[in-house]
């Protein structure tokens, strides 16, 4: 019998966002490690009709698998804190701030943590001029998943400037984000929220195939190498824990969040850079926080627990009102 007694758990997955079929496997895979707890579970695919299905469902509470808008930006936490349904996760000022990159940096830099410089342009003036000195990175906002990145170099097919028929996320995107690209390493921390408080889990390395840590990359079985623990300097694994950790009590992080990095080897602990800070992490079986949580000694199933005994935490450690706690 799970520590958290018998719970019924909505599990809110795929939608219709970029990422639907990441969701779809992050909330499958938690379905099945909460029904190996014993818990009951109601699975949930996204749609416009959720806040009535979660209503007629009744669960203690809903843990959030989605990925991408409108699961990750605010708008499902706002219509769960209205329904005065316990979720997992970060909540909707956090979920704001944190899925806006511009407005993350807004909140971290001053905390002390170091991020790219940059800009926000309009895709319109990319094909007029380079925003910044190649080689830049271009991102969209407010997405996550690398999905939509481009990296702009002298090299790169896109033309100088950008040609309006190259493809690229300025066909996507009216606005995007420019950094400039920072050489080296590419690397993650997770944090969890335990009953003490939230714990940094490990730092892992990212090595993809070909090319850099896309979106194909990061779901696609055997393109990407993690090597976890990453081989680096103590003091570089003390400070991406120490970062991770920062930007999850700055942003007011959840559940679990995972922040990422690029570490220019060449330059030392002034090479370290976050780039961001996911508040819904991936828990499908190539996810990286399942993998950092089993390097420390915590099973997926323990995972999924913590992160739902933190939702339960937050909301004074009581279930919904009218969840039904029977078989069904």
């Amino acid at each position: 019998m799970s520590a958290l007694g018998k719970l019924h758990v909505a599990v809110l997955m795929g939608g219709w966002a970029n990422e639907r079929e990441v969701s779809l496997m992050s909330g499958e895979g938690v379905a099945r490690a909460l029904e190996t707890c014993g818990h009951r579970v109601t699975r949930i695919d996204m749609d416009r009709q959720v806040a009535a299905r979660i209503a007629e469902a009744t669960p203690d509470v809903v843990f959030n698998a989605l990925h991408g808008v409108p699961g990750e930006d605010g708008t499902v936490q706002g219509m769960l804190d209205l329904m005065g349904i316990p979720y997992t996760h970060s909540g909707l000022a956090t979920s704001v701030i944190a899925i806006d990159k511009e407005l993350t940096k807004q909140a971290l830099v001053p905390a002390g943590i170091p991020m790219p410089g940059g800009r926000i342009v309009e895709s319109e003036e990319l094909y007029e001029t380079d925003p910044l000195p190649r080689p830049y990175v271009l991102k969209p906002v407010n997405e996550g998943s690398s999905v939509g990145v481009a990296i702009v170099t002298d090299e790169s097919n896109y033309g100088n400037p950008i040609r309006r028929d190259a493809q690229g996320p300025w066909r996507e995107f009216d606005r995007l984000l420019a950094e400039p690209f920072i050489r080296g390493r590419e690397m993650t921390t997770a944090v969890i929220d335990e009953k003490d408080g939230p714990r940094a889990l490990a730092v892992t390395e990212l090595k993809p195939k070909s090319g850099f840590y896309d979106y194909d990359a990061k779901y696609t079985d055997g393109l990407t190498e993690h090597v976890c623990p990453a081989d680096i300097p103590d003091r570089i694994a003390e400070l991406c824990r120490e970062y991770a950790l920062t930007a999850h009590r700055v942003l007011g992080c959840r559940g679990t969040s995972r922040t990422d990095y690029r570490w220019d080897d060449e330059r030392g602990e002034a090479g370290l850079f976050v780039l961001e800070t996911n508040t819904q992490p991936g828990m499908t079986p190539l996810s990286l926080v399942p993998e950092q949580a089993k390097y420390c000694g915590m099973s997926y199933e323990n995972l999924v627990e913590a992160i739902v005994a933190a939702a339960l935490r937050h909301h004074g450690g009581k279930a919904a009102t009218g969840g039904n706690h029977g078989d069904g």
